[in-house]
């Protein structure tokens, strides 16, 4: 039986600064990790509700470029969420958002595909879904189904124009990471979360809720794989910056791949490292190039 990945999370429009104007691409950290996975070569379906309109009919374009399978998408007559998009000079970006009331972000257990009926590789799973309510609660008790035949790669991918509040914003957090086997996350969201706290505290804290495996992503600096024997570091490589959009979810991508390679139980010591290290390459070609533009497998085989 070939593999299968799961994504579950919004695809939305992201309103990028584009001269006087605004620019609409499709976005959302989900949307672009399943685009980044299936452009890997692995079977990717993608989990969320797409509007009827013109915007969803531009979040289906792009998830069809990249062979994206949306077997499980609701369709809905709702709108498309929106992201606001401000990029800083650094090529970073922040964001406000409009989702209330769309399709995006309209989860429910009658058309969450079932995990027995299907049996999924891996599900990866984050950002805003995990986050707003009710959206996120439907969807934890349905991934602690789908943790009973699949490991779960949790990206938080923090937000705090959505929900501003640490402490509230740390009890989600924690309880999606208890689910999970894998944890992704960027040093900027684990500042925001716990300022007080060194990132290896964080990682060792969460450890001991039960993942195998967590990456934090360092920018500039790298990025950083912890499990409960080892910490390896690798670091970034240097390019020319446009904007850092989809690098963290091509990070994630990279780590479902190894899961489906090595096995999770594998990676740890020299698998983990050549991991980070292919990483780190797929990163700095999606931020050399505008939005989140991840690479292919033939342009990575070309690069290692």
């Amino acid at each position: 039986m070939k593999k299968v990945v799961w994504v579950c999370g919004e695809a939305l429009i992201d309103l990028i600064p584009d001269g006087s104007g605004r620019k609409a691409i499709v976005g959302g950290g989900p949307a672009n990790t399943a685009r980044a996975l299936s452009r890997l070569g692995i079977k990717t379906q993608f989990i969320n509700g797409i509007s009827r309109d013109s915007y969803g009919q531009m979040v289906i374009k792009e998830l069809h470029k990249s062979a994206v399978v949306i077997d499980f998408v609701n369709f809905s007559e709702k709108p498309t969420a929106l992201a606001i998009v401000e990029l800083e000079k650094s090529g970073s970006a922040s964001y406000k958002f409009l989702f209330e009331g769309t399709a995006t972000f309209d989860f429910s257990h009658t058309w969450l595909p079932d995990p027995k009926v299907y049996l999924p590789s891996v599900l990866h799973i984050g950002t805003l879904a995990t986050v707003i309510q009710p959206a996120s609660s439907i969807l934890f008790d349905w991934a602690k189904k789908v943790s009973l035949v699949a490991p779960i790669v949790f990206d938080p991918n923090i937000r705090p124009a959505v929900l501003n509040d640490p402490k509230l914003y740390r009890r989600s957090v924690e309880n999606w990471v208890s689910l999970s086997s894998v944890v992704k996350v960027s040093e900027d969201d684990l500042k925001w979360l716990y300022p007080d706290l060194t990132i290896e505290t964080v990682t060792q804290n969460w450890l001991r809720l039960g993942p195998k495996l967590i990456v934090v992503t360092l920018g500039e600096k790298g990025l950083t794989g912890f499990t409960n024997s080892d910490v390896i570091h690798e670091n970034a490589i240097r390019v020319d910056v446009l904007d850092t959009i989809g690098a963290g979810d091509t990070v994630g991508a990279i780590v479902v791949e190894a899961i489906l390679e090595t096995g999770l139980s594998n990676l740890e010591g020299k698998n983990l490292a050549m991991v980070l290290k292919k990483a780190a390459l797929a990163a700095a070609i999606t931020v050399s190039r505008v939005g989140a533009d991840t690479p292919t497998q033939d342009e990575l085989k070309k690069l290692i």
